[in-house]
């Protein structure tokens, strides 16, 4: 017997595997409508207000602005991209085997540095709280990534609770997994 999982079909009782359980979950669904309004607010803010703010800083700090507003819209349309690219594979419009080719093109990391702390504490706070904002959902991406992409397996003998399971699964005569 089989059970469905997003599309494809596992043997019974297998393992989910919570990388593809979670790009097709309402929890996703609120993932990508957070970063993609993360990539909104940042371009209004960029084309705006912080256009505004930027013209009055310090020439030093300035540069550091200028600096760190490429870097956060290179993270984001990365980011955005991904997000994209899950969408694509939940809706059906693409297969998950072509979306790991494409996002084998595409990087999530690499574009972390700051400022120095002078510089970075002198920036507007607004666009400082986007910086960290883009942080924080790099993380979170980073880490449904790894799940999605680079799954562990999952083999019950590989940890204590595993070994234990087994134990009991012999001693009540059910095979273990």
């Amino acid at each position: 017997m089989q059970e469905r999982e997003f599309g494809k079909r596992r043997p019974l009782g297998a393992p989910i595997a919570f990388g593809a359980h979670f790009a097709g979950s309402n929890t996703f669904r609120g993932l990508f409508r957070e970063g993609m309004g993360l990539v909104e607010e940042t371009a209004a803010y960029l084309d705006g207000m912080g256009r505004e703010e930027s013209r009055g800083l310090p020439r030093g700090v300035a540069a550091a602005y200028a600096a760190e507003s490429m870097r956060l819209t290179t993270r984001l349309m990365r980011l955005a991209s991904w997000l994209l690219l899950q969408r694509s594979v939940n809706e059906g419009e693409m297969t998950a085997e072509q979306a790991q080719a494409e996002k084998a093109k595409m990087r999530l990391g690499g574009i972390e540095a700051r400022p120095d702390s002078a510089a970075w504490e002198a920036l507007p706070e607004g666009f400082k709280e986007l910086v960290e904002r883009s942080f924080h959902l790099q993380q979170r991406i980073r880490k449904i990534d790894m799940a999605i992409y680079r799954p562990a397996p999952l083999l019950i003998s590989d940890n204590p609770v595993g070994r234990q399971i087994g134990r009991l699964s012999a001693a009540f005569g059910a095979k273990a997994q």
